[in-house]
């Protein structure tokens, strides 16, 4: 199996970053070369529980998801798999 790799894709596609207590996915929405947005829909992963809690759902720009993907990678949180 191979590791996901630490870098913010170029072209549209899903990422996916975790503490191990919360996860967060980056779905891209739209995408053309004006508009770029992408949806944060953030989990909390419980014990026993085979798929995380849904906690938040929301919609930003390429540049936000850029700087907050960039400050939770500042924070330790890691590349996973998919969660849901």
């Amino acid at each position: 199996m191979s590791r996901p790799s630490p870098r913010v894709p170029l072209t549209p596609q899903e990422g996916w970053l975790s503490d191990g207590r919360q996860v967060l996915r980056f779905r891209p929405t739209h995408w053309d070369r004006h508009i770029q947005r992408l949806e944060i829909t953030s989990g909390e992963l419980l014990p026993g529980e085979p798929v995380p809690l849904l906690k938040n759902r929301r919609e930003i720009s390429r540049d936000e998801a850029l700087k907050l993907w960039a400050a939770k990678r500042q924070e330790c949180w890691r590349p996973c798999q998919p969660q849901w």
